[in-house]
């Protein structure tokens, strides 16, 4: 026995496999779409432990580099222009703490680029999605 009503069986299933196979690329992109943000997550993740590590020994190798060199500079001086001598290293490292900090400043106003390239690829999807719904009139 055939169903020959606009509502048959026929359509409906065609309609349930559509909806199924909607189901399954939206559920595809989702995926896609979590992987990405994984990565993106992890490689975050290396770039500020490497920033971190590298900032960290530099800092100390520096600071105890200009230590020394503010002591050596000191003793050597020390006859003549002690206090001329502590006053300028007193200068300069308050001058480069302030730099550093104004600049470290502008570093954290600037912003993360985390998740750019996920919200730029949700953003193409979301632009395709209204473009194919908005119906075309020949």
């Amino acid at each position: 026995m055939i169903d020959d009503t606009p509502g048959g069986t026929a359509s409906r299933a065609g309609l349930f496999a559509s909806l199924k196979g909607l189901f399954g690329t939206s559920l595809a992109l989702v995926q896609n779409r979590l992987q990405l943000l994984g990565v993106e997550l992890a490689e975050e993740r290396l770039r500020l432990l490497s920033l971190v590590t590298y900032g960290a020994v530099a800092f100390i190798c520096l600071s105890a580099g200009l230590v020394f060199l503010a002591v050596f500079l000191t003793v050597l001086l020390w006859d003549s222009n002690r206090l001329l001598a502590l006053g300028i290293f007193s200068a300069l490292f308050l001058g480069g703490g302030i730099v550093a900090l104004v600049m470290a400043m502008n570093f954290a106003k600037a912003g993360s680029t985390l998740f750019k390239a996920s919200l730029a690829e949700l953003a193409k999807d979301r632009d395709a999605l209204a473009s194919s719904q908005t119906p075309t009139r020949p």
